[in-house]
């Protein structure tokens, strides 16, 4: 292959096959190598699938809502940031309207298979709200139980008693995920229904009196939940498709 220059820095020519030296010698020749052939696969699918039509109003729409988010509003502080970037308007329209076409690439390609993977992932998607009370062993559980079942408040007990921080909270634990909780909590909290109070349990070494204060089922009409996952295949679809590649690189 012929030397092309590549940059120009102080009137001095960066050749291509000097640029992909400094890359590996940094160690980040086969990052950049990934990106080239994620946008590749990328690209080729789109071709594939048929390039989609993005409406010019939705992207302008867009890039409005970006520039009032970031404070970009004043045209003469736009055009400085762009500048800052190393972009101008047109390379900065087509980035957005990039991201449009990739989010129809990417609800096409994992379309067939959302579903069975939301059902898959359920479990950590679900959430509870907990509060609870720790101590260190079995007996003093018992006895917190005994007094929250005969008058004394549970957030009284926790802030008295708990060893844990969220006796500052009463305490509350807050959201947690269903499927990173412990058993035998994880099983008894399913079966339990808002107010119940659960155990003593025996969690990480101590014991624990947990109250279910609220259940936070996911959906996949949930948009962030929805995008989640379509990223997550996306990815997988991705990897698999990197792995099928015989890429040569034909740079002496």
């Amino acid at each position: 292959m012929t030397s092309q220059s590549f940059l120009i820095v102080d009137d001095q020519p960066i050749f291509l096959e000097q640029a992909l030296r400094y890359l590996q010698s940094c160690g980040k020749l086969g990052i950049f190598i990934g990106d080239i052939l994620r946008q590749h696969i990328i690209e080729q699918e789109q071709l594939k699938q048929g390039d989609p039509q993005i409406e010019n109003a939705l992207v302008e729409q867009a890039i409005i809502d970006f520039r009032i988010q970031s404070q970009l509003t004043d045209p003469k502080r736009f055009q400085e940031w762009l500048t800052s970037k190393g972009i101008d308007y047109p390379t900065f329209h087509n980035q957005f309207a990039f991201n449009f076409k990739l989010d129809k690439l990417k609800a096409q390609v994992t379309s067939a298979h959302l579903q069975n993977y939301y059902n898959d992932r359920k479990i950590f998607l679900d959430r509870v709200v907990l509060s609870r009370i720790i101590v260190d062993n079995p007996e003093v559980a018992e006895e917190l139980r005994e007094q929250i079942e005969t008058g004394d408040t549970f957030e009284q007990v926790a802030r008295e008693h708990s060893l844990t921080e969220e006796r500052l909270a009463n305490g509350m634990m807050g959201a947690i995920s269903m499927g990173t909780l412990p058993e035998p909590l994880q099983s008894e909290v399913k079966k339990a229904e808002v107010g119940t109070i659960l155990g003593p349990l025996q969690v990480e070494g101590r014991w624990g009196l947990f109250r279910v204060e609220q259940f936070l089922p996911s959906s996949l009409e949930d948009v962030q939940v929805r995008q989640a996952l379509q990223n997550e295949l996306f990815e997988r679809w991705l990897g698999e498709r990197l792995q099928k590649l015989n890429v040569k690189l034909q740079v002496s």
